[in-house]
């Protein structure tokens, strides 16, 4: 009998834009930017993955971010620029399973 895998979780911080949020970015995303680059520093090894999706689709997430606890993913939502200005409409976080490597 197969041994059932050991999941590891994580935590997914998914964005959806408002209407207007993307043209915003240019004028938001330096702040972002430093703001990401900041939390990464404060604490190492709890953001691992942030970006955009290439190809944006109506009513889905336009972008999102991997932490290793909801509680990082939640702090992070809490003063990212992106949503403190006005890009990010609104937010959710989501618990991830992935395989162990």
């Amino acid at each position: 009998m197969a041994e059932m895998p050991q999941w590891v979780e994580r935590f997914v911080l998914l964005y959806f834009s408002g209407p207007d949020g993307r043209t915003k970015v240019p004028e938001v995303f330096p702040a972002h930017h430093a703001y990401t680059l900041d939390f990464q520093a404060a604490r190492p090894g709890e953001l691992l993955l942030t970006g955009p999706f290439a190809e944006p689709v109506e009513g889905q997430p336009g972008a999102m971010n991997v932490f290793t606890s909801r509680e990082a993913a939640e702090q992070f939502a809490a003063s990212d620029p992106f949503i403190t200005e006005g890009v990010v409409a609104s937010w959710t976080v989501r618990s991830w399973l992935t395989s162990p490597e």
